[in-house]
């Protein structure tokens, strides 16, 4: 069948979630992922979202973080303090989906600024919660399009730090979470599986050479010793996506 680079990006993402329990996700395609990881590889996932809902399950598209469909089924409803303070902090979230605008070799995010912070080029929403859910998640996943202007040499700005300068500096820094573990995109898939904890190539997508994934990269990419090529989506994978998740085509 044939599919999208985001319908592929959107199943990886949910792949990658087999056995989670719980995951901190925003809305949009990450939330997608989330509900068809529960589908199919996570059912026992519970959603977390940034507003203060615990094991919520949407009934339809959120439109924003503060949609009130986010609470639809949900095992609590909290303060946003209490859920950073009790859950995030307290160790309690498995994985967390982030994105950037920017994004360097150790996984450090920018969702901040493009261009000097007192004369941005552009000025971006800044970093909400994702800022403490990167330094406190037990790993992070990043879902993010593979653009050079996007997975650039230095960051414009850090906003959420991932594995800081590489090696154990986010360790010797004090940070809870193991930082970032994987990174999705549109294109190939990364891991930090490494001493330096630099982000490697691991699997391509299905027709993606390992050029065309160095071509949108802004440093000369790490490639793991084995490169595999992801497996394409399942017919009912799609179905799902098609059907249930997003029918109006709004992410995938």
């Amino acid at each position: 069948m044939s599919y999208s680079a985001s319908e592929m990006m959107i199943v990886a993402a949910a792949r990658a979630l087999a056995g989670a329990r719980t995951v901190f996700v925003g809305v949009g395609l990450p939330n997608i992922a989330c509900n068809l990881a529960r589908h199919t590889v996570a059912p026992d996932l519970e959603l977390i979202y940034e507003a203060g809902v615990y094991g919520g399950g949407p009934a339809r598209l959120p439109l924003s973080i503060g949609d009130p469909t986010l609470v639809t089924g949900a095992t609590a409803v909290v303060s946003q303090a209490d859920l950073f303070g009790l859950y995030l902090q307290g160790g309690l979230v498995e994985v967390a989906l982030l994105g950037g605008a920017q994004i360097d070799r150790f996984g450090n995010l920018n969702s901040t600024v493009i261009g000097p912070y007192d004369r941005p080029k552009v000025r971006l929403p800044g970093s909400g919660g994702a800022c403490e859910i990167a330094a406190n998640a037990q790993r992070t996943f990043m879902i993010m399009r593979l653009k050079r202007r996007a997975f650039v040499e230095r960051l414009d700005f850090t906003t959420s730090p991932g594995h800081l300068n590489g090696g154990d500096s986010r360790q010797r820094l004090g940070l809870q979470g193991s930082g970032p573990a994987l990174v999705i995109t549109d294109l190939a898939l990364f891991d930090f599986a490494n001493p330096e904890h630099e982000m490697q190539l691991i699997a391509t997508n299905p027709g993606i050479s390992i050029d065309t994934v160095r071509a949108e990269i802004g440093w000369p990419i790490r490639i793991a010793d084995v490169v595999q090529t992801t497996a394409a989506p399942s017919a009912e994978e799609l179905r799902f996506m098609r059907e249930e998740l997003d029918p109006e085509g709004m992410y995938r």
